[in-house]
């Protein structure tokens, strides 16, 4: 077991500790540690919650956007998180990730470009760590009238079924179709199974009139997509 200099929290003065520290100091004082061990809330025989917290986040080099990917399983690998205490650190980073990308959009977002797409997915997408398949369906003006999730899958794949793809279609009367899903590796290449599928899509859309307009497969960082290559 690593060892660690640690004092316990109620040693420290009283404007030290973090609850009292942002009831004093306000919330911008404190450190991420210091954040962390306010939703742990204690820490072990060993190791303060501020002590805790700095370790964990030590083992993501005290990058967020990595502790967001961490699942619960991954959490409670560390000594002295337990379930509940992996739950409200996974609910607290999602909260913040919903805070920082939400931002008002029209009623009927307009799709005027690829990266249109990526940036209106990102709320949906971005830090996810397993695959999801979305469709975005648009009017005449290519303006969205609705969103769906096709399917969730493991880290590598998702089933994306044409028959629920096309009726989600059909009964919004949508008129043109943009396919999204994510790569969690990071990956922007296509697989054989993304341009087999893309390539089965497109051919159903052009028999019903509803045309796959573009797929974009989703990073955080960037992204691929069929129409710019040339490949729809």
């Amino acid at each position: 077991m690593d060892a660690y200099p640690s004092i316990k929290i109620s040693m420290l003065s009283e404007e030290d500790r973090p609850r009292e520290k942002l009831l004093l100091k306000g919330k911008s004082t404190l450190s991420d540690a210091e954040l962390i061990a306010i939703l742990i809330g204690s820490g072990t025989k060993q190791l303060s919650a501020v002590d805790l917290a700095k370790h964990i986040l030590s083992k993501v080099n005290y990058n967020l956007a990595d502790l967001a990917r961490l699942s619960i399983t991954d959490l409670k690998k560390f000594k002295g998180i337990g379930e509940a205490k992996a739950i409200s650190i996974v609910a607290a980073l999602e909260l913040g990730r919903r805070r920082k990308l939400i931002t008002e959009q029209p009623k009927k977002a307009k799709i005027n470009s690829s990266a249109d797409v990526w940036q209106f997915m990102k709320p949906d997408l971005l830090d996810e760590s397993v695959e999801h398949f979305y469709i975005l369906l648009l009017n005449r003006n290519n303006q969205i009238v609705k969103k769906q999730i096709i399917s969730s899958g493991g880290t590598t794949g998702t089933v994306a079924d044409p028959k629920i793809i096309f009726k989600h279609a059909l009964d919004n009367l949508a008129c043109s179709i943009v396919l999204v899903h994510n790569h969690p590796s990071g990956n922007l290449k296509p697989s054989d199974q993304d341009r087999r599928l893309t390539n089965k899509l497109v051919e159903a859309g052009k028999n019903l009139d509803v045309p796959i307009i573009d797929h974009v497969i989703f990073t955080d960082l960037a992204y691929f997509s069929f129409a710019d290559e040339g490949l729809i």
